[in-house]
C-alpha cells in the first residue's frame, strides 16, 4: 500500500526533521518523586510534592502549558461542597456520590473535602475562579459577595442512575434549598498558571517526553517502583528517571476503539495523547487494576457523529432552551435552575418527543434558542461556558468567523437526525488501579491521580486527588532510600522501543491502531460472549506476533505514535481479560453479556480485579466499599491537613 511518506521520499522533497536525532544517546535523570503525566493532576501533583521540599520531575509527552484533557480549559469545577455558599456537607455530599455501584469513594472523599482548598490555591498562583470585573453581575448564580458564579448543575439533590433523576433528601439541607456545589471558572487560565508554579518551584519539567514503562526494584515484576524509562519525542534520546516515588497520572484511552484523524476532528473532545500508556505500564510492573470492562459508547465528537451543538457535551450548554424548526419550544431540560441539574430527558419526556416527531408534532430539526435567553444569561452561556471548556472555544470562534451571532441566530441541534449512538466505538476509561487511602497502588512506591484511578473523575477530581497524591508520594519518598536498579530492564525496554526505527518499512501506526480498534469492535463491543472475547483475544495475539515485528517509524514523532500503538494493544488484552472475569451483565458498567443475561445480580455486586503475575493473568475481587467509612478513614490518614492551604 503506499503511504503519504513514500510521495514524499519519491519526489524528494521529505523535509528534513527539524531537531537533532539522538537514538543512541541516554541521559540518566535522578530525582524523589517522578510525576508521569503532566495534565490538570500531574501538574498538581508536582507543585504539592514540590510544596513538601522534595526533587519532582514531571514528564509530559505534549507541553505542560495546555497538555491533557483540562489544557484547553474547563467551564466547571463540580463537586465543590466546601465552598461557602455550599448547602450541603461534604462528606455527605461525598456519600451521595457514592451511592451508585462502582464509585471511587476514596478519590471522591477527596474531592469533596479537598477541592474547595485546591481551587482557592489555584486562585493564588493566579487562575480566575470569580467575575472580578463583574462582567456577569445579575446573571443567575452570581453572588456578588464572593463573586463566585454558581452554577445550575446540581442545583437541587439527585442520584444518577441511567434514564432517571431521583430526588433524594440531605440531613445538611433539610428544607431542600440549591445545592450550590458547582462554581463556573475561568478555565483557560488554569494551565498557564499550573505551569508557571511548577517552574517557580523548582519542579524539572520534560515536555515532549513519552514514558514508556515503569521500572521495578531489582527488575522484578510486583517489586517497589523505583522509576521510569521514557524517550524525547523530538529527537528520539532515551531517557532514564530514578525516583523514590512516582505519581501515575496518564488519564484513560480514547484511542481503544477507534482510529479518525483524517475525519473532522479525531475521536473525542479529549487530548489525542490519553492512548492507555499508564494503564500498560502498571499491568506491565504487576499493579492491580479493577474496572477494567467498563466502556461505554462514544457520545462525544466522534467526527462520524455531532454533540449537540458541536465541540463538548451537554454540559456547556446550560440555560439553552430547544425549539423545533418551527420554533415551537420542547420539554428537553435545560440543565438550568428550574430543571434542577437536568442533563438529559427522562425515559418518559424523551419517548413523548419521539413520538412528537414521529407524528409530526415537533419538526426537524431542533435549535438552540440564544436569541430567546435573557441577555446576561446568553452571555454567561457563550462567553464564559463555551469560552472557558476545552474544544468549544474553538468551536464557538469559528462559528462567529463564518458569521454565528448568539443574539440573532439558532444554533443547529443535532439530536434525532443522526440516529442513534454507534455502540461498537466506545471509550475504555474508568478503570485503573486498584488504591489505598494513600492513593497508593498495589505497587510500592507507586500513586495515582485523576482519570488514572479506576474513576472517570472530572477537572476537579484531577486536582484534587493530584494534590493529594503528590503530598502522599513526597511524604513516603522522605521515609526511604533509593532502589536497586535492574541494567537488564533498561536494556530490555530500550530494545522493544526502538525496534520501529530499525526498520524502514512495514506497518506503519496507523495501520496497526485501526487493526487494533477493528479487533475491539468486533470482539468487544455492546453484547459480548465468552467466545467473541476470547476470538478478541486471540485476534490481538496475531497482531502482537505479526504485525508488531513489521512496525516502522521515520522520526521521533511517529516513534512516538508507534508506542502508543503497543500501550493501546496492551489496554485491549487487559479489557478483555476482564471482561472475561465478569461473569454476568452490569447496567451501570454498561457491560452486557449475552452468555450471561443477569443484570447486576448481588453476587456480582463487587469489584473484579486482574493483574499480572509472573506474566500470568490473575484475577480477583474487592467488596464495593473496600475503603470503609469514608469520612472517618480520610481523617485517620490527613491528620495533619490544615484546610485551605497558604501559598509560601
Amino acid at each position: 500500500m503506499t503511504k503519504w511518506h513514500d510521495f514524499l521520499e519519491k519526489d524528494g522533497k521529505a523535509p528534513p526533521w527539524p531537531y537533532p536525532i539522538r537514538y543512541d544517546q541516554e541521559r540518566e535523570i535522578e530525582t524523589d518523586v517522578l510525576v508521569i503525566g503532566g495534565g490538570i493532576a500531574g501538574c498538581w501533583a508536582a507543585i504539592s510534592a514540590a510544596r513538601n521540599g522534595v526533587r519532582v520531575a514531571l514528564v509530559e509527552k505534549g507541553d505542560t502549558i495546555r497538555s491533557g484533557a483540562g489544557g484547553p480549559g474547563c467551564d466547571h469545577w463540580c463537586n465543590a461542597p466546601a465552598n461557602p455558599l455550599s448547602n450541603v456537607d461534604p462528606d455527605e455530599w461525598a456519600q451521595h456520590m457514592t451511592d451508585i455501584m462502582y464509585p471511587n469513594g476514596i478519590g471522591t472523599q477527596i474531592q469533596c473535602r479537598e477541592n474547595y482548598d485546591t481551587l482557592l490555591e489555584l486562585e493564588q498562583i493566579g487562575g480566575k475562579i470569580r467575575d472580578t470585573d463583574d462582567e456577569y453581575k445579575g446573571a443567575i448564580g452570581r453572588d456578588d459577595k464572593s463573586k463566585f458564579m454558581i452554577s445550575p448543575r446540581y442545583t437541587r439533590v439527585h442520584s444518577y442512575i441511567p434514564g432517571t433523576i431521583k430526588p433524594k433528601t440531605f440531613k445538611s439541607n433539610p428544607d431542600q434549598k440549591l445545592n450550590n456545589v458547582v462554581i463556573r471558572v475561568w478555565g483557560t487560565t488554569f494551565k498557564p498558571a499550573l505551569k508557571k508554579e511548577c517552574k517557580r518551584l523548582g519542579v524539572e519539567i520534560f515536555d515532549r517526553v513519552m514514558v514508556t514503562g515503569l521500572l521495578t526494584e531489582g527488575g522484578v515484576q510486583g517489586a517497589r517502583v523505583i522509576g521510569a524509562t521514557g524517550f524525547s519525542n523530538r529527537t528520539g534520546e532515551f531517557m532514564v528517571f530514578k525516583s523514590k516515588a512516582a505519581v501515575l497520572s496518564t488519564a484513560g484511552n480514547y484511542s481503544l476503539y477507534m482510529l479518525n484523524t483524517e475525519l473532522s476532528g479525531y475521536n473525542t473532545f479529549r487530548s489525542r495523547n490519553m492512548t492507555g500508556d499508564g494503564v500498560a505500564m502498571a499491568w506491565r510492573a504487576g499493579a492491580e487494576l479493577t474496572l477494567m470492562e467498563r466502556t461505554n459508547p462514544l457520545m462525544l465528537g466522534t467526527g462520524f457523529k455531532h454533540t449537540w451543538y458541536g465541540g463538548a457535551g451537554d454540559a456547556s450548554y446550560e440555560n439553552v432552551p430547544l425549539v423545533d424548526a418551527n420554533g415551537k419550544k420542547l420539554p428537553w431540560p435545560t440543565q438550568g435552575w428550574a430543571d434542577a441539574g437536568a442533563m438529559r430527558p427522562t425515559p418518559d419526556v424523551m419517548e413523548k418527543i419521539i413520538k412528537g416527531v414521529q407524528t409530526g408534532e415537533y419538526a426537524l430539526p431542533f435549535y438552540g434558542d440564544f436569541p430567546g435567553m435573557p441577555d446576561i444569561e446568553r452571555k454567561v452561556t457563550w462567553n464564559l461556558m463555551l469560552g472557558e471548556e476545552s474544544t468549544t472555544k474553538n468551536i464557538t470562534h469559528s462559528y462567529e468567523e463564518a458569521g454565528f451571532n448568539p443574539d440573532k441566530h439558532l444554533l443547529q441541534n443535532y439530536n434525532f437526525i443522526e440516529g442513534n449512538s454507534l455502540p461498537q466505538w466506545r471509550n475504555a476509561t474508568g478503570g485503573g488501579p486498584v488504591i489505598d487511602w494513600d492513593l497508593k497502588t498495589t505497587l510500592d512506591g507507586l500513586y495515582v491521580a485523576g482519570e488514572q484511578t479506576f474513576s472517570y473523575g472530572d477537572h476537579s477530581y484531577a486536582a484534587a486527588t493530584g494534590r493529594y497524591a503528590g503530598r502522599k508520594a513526597a511524604a513516603y519518598s522522605q521515609q526511604i532510600n533509593v532502589g536497586k536498579m535492574s541494567q537488564e530492564q533498561v536494556t530490555l525496554e530500550k530494545a522493544r522501543i526502538y525496534a520501529p526505527i530499525k526498520r524502514t518499512d512495514g506497518v506503519d501506526w496507523k495501520e496497526l491502531q485501526a487493526g487494533i480498534a477493528r479487533t475491539m469492535q468486533y470482539f468487544c463491543s455492546e453484547y459480548k460472549t465468552e467466545r467473541l472475547l476470547k476470538m478478541g483475544l486471540d485476534s490481538l495475539k496475531d497482531i502482537e506476533e505479526r504485525h508488531v515485528p513489521a512496525l516502522y517509524a521515520l522520526d521521533p514523532h511517529k516513534l512516538m505514535r508507534s508506542i502508543e500503538d503497543l500501550s493501546i494493544l496492551t489496554h485491549g488484552q487487559i479489557v478483555l481479560h476482564a471482561s472475561l472475569a465478569r461473569r454476568a451483565s452490569s447496567q451501570i458498567l454498561n457491560f452486557f453479556r449475552i452468555d450471561y443475561p443477569e443484570v447486576d445480580p448481588p453476587d456480582w455486586n463487587k469489584f473484579v480485579t486482574v493483574k499480572l503475575e509472573k506474566n500470568k493473568v490473575k484475577t480477583g475481587e474487592l467488596p464495593l466499599n473496600y475503603w470503609g467509612d469514608m469520612k472517618a478513614n480520610y481523617e485517620a490518614h490527613n491528620k495533619d491537613y490544615e484546610g485551605v492551604y497558604k501559598v509560601k
